[in-house]
Order: C-alpha cells, then sequence, then structure tokens
C-alpha cells in the first residue's frame, strides 16, 4: 500500500483560517455565514487594513507551500478587489458577507495542491479500494 499522502501544515493553516475569516459564525434559521472579516471590517479603514493584513498572511502560506508565483497574483487581486470594496460604506459591509476573498483564495491553493498530487491521491485512493474490497 502507498504511503499515506496528507494535505501540507500552510494548506491546513490557511483552511482554518479563511474559514474562521469568511464563515465561522451562522445566523440560525437564516442561515447566513460570516466571519472576523465582517466583523472586524465594520470599523472604517482600520478594520478594512487589519483583515487585508491577516488575508495576506494567506498568500505567505501560499507561498511556502510551494503555490506559483502567477496564481499567488490572482489571490492578490482578490484580496484587492475585497479592499476597495470594503473601503465602500455600507456597500462594503454588505458585500463582506458573499465576497468572500479568503475562502476563494484557499479554492485557489487547493486546486493546485491536488492538481500537482493527482497521480498520488489517485494510486492512494486505488490501493484503499483494493484493500477494501479484499476486506469484504
Amino acid at each position: 500500500m502507498q504511503d499515506k499522502i496528507a494535505a501540507p501544515k500552510g494548506l491546513l493553516r490557511a483552511q482554518k483560517l479563511a474559514n474562521l475569516m469568511d464563515t465561522k459564525i451562522t445566523i440560525p434559521f437564516v442561515g447566513l455565514r460570516f466571519g472576523l472579516d465582517f466583523i472586524i471590517g465594520l470599523l472604517p479603514v482600520v478594520g478594512d487594513v487589519l483583515t487585508t493584513g491577516i488575508s495576506l498572511s494567506i498568500v505567505g502560506l501560499a507561498k511556502s507551500i510551494g503555490v506559483p508565483k502567477q496564481l499567488r497574483y490572482a489571490m492578490l487581486r482578490n484580496i484587492a478587489f475585497d479592499f476597495i470594496l470594503g473601503l465602500i460604506p455600507l456597500l462594503g459591509d454588505v458585500m463582506d458577507l458573499f465576497y468572500r476573498s479568503n475562502q476563494k483564495n484557499v479554492r485557489l491553493m487547493e486546486k493546485w495542491w491536488v492538481s500537482q498530487h493527482h497521480a498520488k491521491i489517485k494510486a492512494h485512493s486505488q490501493d484503499a479500494l483494493e484493500q477494501w474490497q479484499k476486506n469484504s
């Protein structure tokens, strides 16, 4: 059987941070999810600068796991768009509920990582399936 394949710590940290910033809190019965990005972003300008700094740390985590520059630039564009939207009074606050740049950036990281490890993931899945069939 193949060695177990696992996502790198940088990707796992980015996933947790994106969840905290974008979707950690759920409003019961409505199902609306938001995170600290929305709450901190309610502070005019300062909140947007703080949340942008946190978002940039996800780009740093992307670099640490080897995400290519071109993809990191796309992540920076998502953050810049979120920052600029956040500067617009009221509209920026509402947009923070729906435009989740941290989640978008983590999805870019995940897709890249899976594409880089596709063969290993496929081989591991095949081995696991064969082992399951033997034990059935």
